[in-house]
């Protein structure tokens, strides 16, 4: 049945003012999380795991020039408010020697670095190396089983300077997610349901995973006491909560909803974006929007909505296609 209730999700304005409103006084980077370990462990699955949590992040950097990155972020907003990760392993060569001075001096400047070295067992190495056909970084030279001894040899100092050493050899992108955020502390990064009405005519969000399209409804355009308004407001709702097709549209696109969800958070993906469209972006997919996002808040989700084309200049009668 559909049910409407609940008004705790944060709307997100679509343009933002243009104030730079960062405060770059007394601000400086506290967190720094290095990533390491074997190649084809898993670091790059890590490290996009933190980025998704709103880290900076640098893939393949020498460990001596990190103090100097860390100097050079510190009015960088991401880097200030999450910290920094960064993936240092054997693609450094020589420089790795920097690694254990390196730390030492982050640990005395930042309150909190942390060193997570990623591992799997010789054979799972050679099954992944095989499975996506990459190149090892220590070259062709050599056998590939060779190549990761003589890594191993390499990153052992490294390993035993770590506050970390996971084994990835058996697990899920989810199963090393929940590793890798329970290692700095984050026990559960709550997912978020990204849901963003548009106009056709102003085209598609590019980044869209979900688009359903509610031009099939009754347009409230047509009607000239609720053209000026918007779907926020419930005059407009109310309109198109009279029509049967609504009610039954909206009851069975939340269904496919919530059966997505958690099917897209057991890959690890931590946010879905739901775009809803209709012909201005101002009346249907605001008002369809609107009901989506309270009904998923009141079961427990964290919910973003956005009205993209709701500002936009009104509709003319001429540039309106019914339906």
């Amino acid at each position: 049945m559909f049910v409407i209730e609940g008004d705790n999700y944060e709307r997100q304005a679509e343009i933002s003012c243009g104030v730079d409103c960062f405060n770059r006084e007394n601000r400086h980077i506290s967190k720094c999380i290095i990533i390491t370990g074997m190649s084809g462990g898993g670091k790059s699955t890590a490290l996009k795991v933190l980025e998704d949590i709103g880290f900076y992040t640098i893939d393949n950097i020498p460990p001596a020039i990190l103090p100097q990155i860390i100097d050079m972020l510190g009015t960088h907003e991401a880097a200030v408010n999450m910290g920094v990760a960064v993936v240092i392993d054997v693609r450094g060569g020589t420089l790795l020697g920097d690694f254990e001075d390196v730390i030492k001096a982050l640990k005395s400047e930042l309150s909190l670095v942390k060193v997570i070295f990623l591992d799997a067992s010789d054979e799972i190495l050679i099954r992944r190396y095989e499975t996506t056909r990459r190149r090892h970084p220590l070259g062709v030279s050599l056998p590939l089983s060779e190549m990761i001894l003589k890594e191993r040899m390499m990153v052992a100092p490294v390993r035993e300077l770590a506050d970390v050493v996971i084994n990835t050899s058996h697990l899920s992108i989810q199963e090393l997610k929940e590793a890798i955020l329970r290692s700095i502390g984050v026990i559960d990064v709550e997912p978020s349901v990204i849901i963003t009405s548009f106009g056709y005519k102003y085209g598609i969000p590019s980044d869209s995973d979900y688009v359903l399209d509610v031009r099939f409804l009754e347009n409230p355009f047509y009607c000239p006491q609720l053209r000026d308004l918007t779907g926020v407001e419930p005059e407009v709702q109310e309109y198109l909560l009279s029509f049967r097709e609504t009610v039954v549209f909206y009851d069975e696109s939340l269904r496919l909803i919530k059966l997505i969800l958690p099917l897209y958070r057991r890959t690890g993906k931590p946010q879905v974006h739901i775009t809803i469209g209709c012909t201005g972006g101002r009346h249907r997919s605001v008002a369809y929007a609107e009901w989506l996002a309270r009904q998923l808040s009141a079961d427990g989700e964290k919910c973003i909505v956005r009205h993209r084309d709701i500002g936009k200049d009104k509709e003319k009668i001429g540039d309106v296609v019914a339906g």
